[in-house]
C-alpha cells in the first residue's frame, strides 16, 4: 500500500477549511494531519510535522499566503486555494503545483490531486535513495522582491555567496535567500552539484567545457557562457567526480 500523502490547510476562514477537509476524504490516500488559521501558526506546524502538501489561502490577516512561503526553509508542494484571481500570475510564478478557485469543486479538486500524487510519489523513492540529500527534481521557494519562484533545482545552474546570503541562478533569474553556501552544500546531491570554490557551487549538467587553469587549478564554461574557476585544492575532487 502506497503512503498517505500528508496535507496541511492553511486558510483564516474555518468554514473554507471545513469545505475543503470534507472534499478531500473522497481521496483516500490525503490525509489532513492539521489545520492553521493563519501564517504564524502554519509555519510552526509545515516545520513540525513537514507535510507533504500545504493547501494555502492568500488573502489572510497580517501576512498572506506569499509571505507564508517567504519564511518557509522546508517548502512541501502547494496548491494555492483562493477566493480571488488576480494572484493567479504571482502564484504560478512560485511554480505552485496548482491555483483552485472559490468554491472548491470536486472535479477540479480530483485534476490536482491526480498532479501532486504523481510528482510525491516520485521525488520520495528518489530522496530516499539519495540519504536524505535533495533530489535535483526536488522544487524549492525562492522570493526575489516581489516575485517568487518554486523552482526545481535541476534547473539551477549554480548557485554563488554573497556575504550572508547565497543567490540562485537560473534562466534569466537571479534571487536570494539568507543562508549560507556549506548549508546549501549539505542538501544537494553530490552526485550533481560541485563545491567550485569557496564562493560558488555549480550544477555539473551545464558544463560545456574544460580546461586546465593556474596553478594547477581548472576553469569551466557553462552552457549559458558563464566561466569559473575550479580552484587548485578542489581540482583533484572535480577530476575525479568528471572522470578525467
Amino acid at each position: 500500500m502506497s503512503k498517505k500523502i500528508k496535507a496541511i490547510l492553511v486558510d483564516d476562514e474555518k468554514l473554507a477549511r471545513q469545505e475543503l477537509k470534507h472534499l478531500l476524504q473522497e481521496f483516500p490516500d490525503v490525509q489532513v494531519i492539521d489545520e492553521a488559521e493563519n501564517v504564524d501558526e502554519a509555519l510552526e506546524k509545515i516545520h513540525r510535522l513537514r507535510p507533504d502538501l500545504i493547501f494555502l489561502d492568500i488573502e489572510m490577516p497580517e501576512k498572506n499566503g506569499f509571505d507564508l512561503l517567504e519564511e518557509l526553509e522546508f517548502v512541501p508542494k502547494i496548491v494555492f486555494v483562493t477566493a480571488y484571481n488576480q494572484y493567479a500570475i504571482q502564484a504560478f510564478e512560485t511554480d505552485a503545483m496548482d491555483y483552485i478557485l472559490k468554491p472548491t469543486k470536486g472535479d477540479r479538486l480530483a485534476k490536482t490531486i491526480d498532479k501532486v500524487r504523481s510528482e510525491i510519489h516520485q521525488e520520495k523513492i528518489k530522496d530516499l535513495l539519495n540519504d536524505g540529500r535533495l533530489s535535483p527534481q526536488k522544487r524549492i521557494f525562492l522570493k526575489d522582491g516581489e516575485k517568487c519562484y518554486y523552482v526545481r533545482l535541476a534547473d539551477v545552474f549554480m548557485i554563488e555567496s554573497v556575504g550572508n546570503y547565497c543567490r540562485f541562478h537560473f534562466d534569466n533569474h537571479r534571487p536570494m535567500i539568507h543562508r549560507s553556501l556549506n548549508k546549501i552544500q549539505e542538501r544537494l546531491d553530490p552526485t550533481i552539484f560541485f563545491r567550485a570554490n569557496r564562493q560558488q557551487i555549480i550544477n555539473t549538467e551545464y558544463i560545456q567545457e574544460i580546461e586546465s587553469y593556474y596553478k594547477g587549478g581548472m576553469k569551466v564554461v557553462l552552457n549559458n557562457g558563464i566561466e569559473l574557476e575550479i580552484s587548485t585544492r578542489n581540482s583533484v575532487t572535480f577530476k575525479e567526480m568528471m572522470g578525467i
